[in-house]
């Protein structure tokens, strides 16, 4: 069955992201928020990123309005129940994430595809909330959703072969590269990125080498397009973290270990790009 119709639940940075590639490539999409005030705030980020493109000259003016118009803003699981793919976009809670996807499996048709978007959760426990694990699976986008091309489609053992082709044809319709991986802690990108990131901290934390030194040397080196450093500033130290520990409950290996400078920096509010402060000072352009 193709997919006509989206639903994304929560308009924050990933599902706002979600939403608009998706009212981008022509698909009716509803996205639904807790709260008037967060919609208003998520539908607002995906306009003020449209008109970006608007005033850069990279988009025309009037793609701007017919992906506006393909979007629908909604305070109501309700409003997602005629849709042929839900996509939830919450925050990283397993028992937030089961609840919502337990009212969505009352809610949506035998034949919806339920996704989430969960960088680090196990996509079969989430399924145990439902009754289709058939019909369930992960659909893992990176930030900003609307530049980074790729989606890992994450199955489980009990994901069907056509829920699975469904979804990725969709990916594939706004414009996006599929990777098709299992249900594995922090499934393929992730499995890889955390442990260079963790290493690249337990080396500066050792006084190897500086800063500066250890991203410039990934950048020149191995041509990367930022330094492991800087990437974990600009992501979000402590969302690191939060999926290292987790990578780490998981495999019980000490690759996956947290090093304690990172955790220090969590606790201490420097996570980045996000508070103002991380390995770098992002209060200046650019961040020094």
């Amino acid at each position: 069955m193709p997919i006509r119709k989206v639903g994304v639940v929560g308009c924050g940075l990933m599902g706002s992201g979600i939403a608009q590639v998706s009212a981008q490539a022509g698909f009716p999409t509803v996205v639904r928020e807790v709260s008037p005030a967060l919609l208003e705030k998520g539908m607002g980020a995906i306009k003020k990123f449209l008109q970006g493109g608007v005033d850069k000259g990279k988009l025309a003016a009037a793609d701007m309005e017919k992906t506006l118009a393909h979007l629908t803003g909604t305070v109501r699981l309700e409003d997602l129940a005629d849709c042929d793919l839900v996509i939830e976009a919450a925050v990283e809670s397993l028992t937030l994430k089961k609840e919502l996807f337990a009212e969505l499996d009352k809610t949506c048709g035998p034949k919806t595809v339920l996704a989430s978007n969960t960088s680090s959760l196990s996509i079969t426990e989430l399924a145990t909330a439902t009754q289709r694990p058939e019909r369930f699976l992960g659909l893992h986008f990176f930030n900003p959703v609307p530049l980074m091309k790729l989606v890992e489609v994450v199955k489980t053992l009990a994901t069907s072969a056509e829920a699975v082709s469904e979804a990725s044809a969709w990916c594939r319709a706004i414009g996006k590269t599929v990777v098709t991986v299992g249900d594995s802690t922090g499934f393929v990108v992730n499995r890889l990125l955390v442990p260079y990131m963790l290493d690249a901290v337990r080396v500066y934390e050792q006084g190897l080498a500086s800063r500066d030194d250890i991203d410039n040397a990934m950048k020149l080196g191995c041509g990367y397009p930022m330094g492991p450093l800087f990437l974990g500033d600009y992501v979000g130290l402590d969302t690191t973290y939060y999926i290292a520990q987790i990578m780490f409950d998981e495999f019980k290996e000490p690759r996956f270990a947290p090093p304690p400078l990172l955790k220090r920096m969590v606790l201490a509010g420097r996570h980045g790009r996000k508070t103002g402060r991380g390995f770098y000072d992002w209060s200046t352009n650019p961040p020094s």
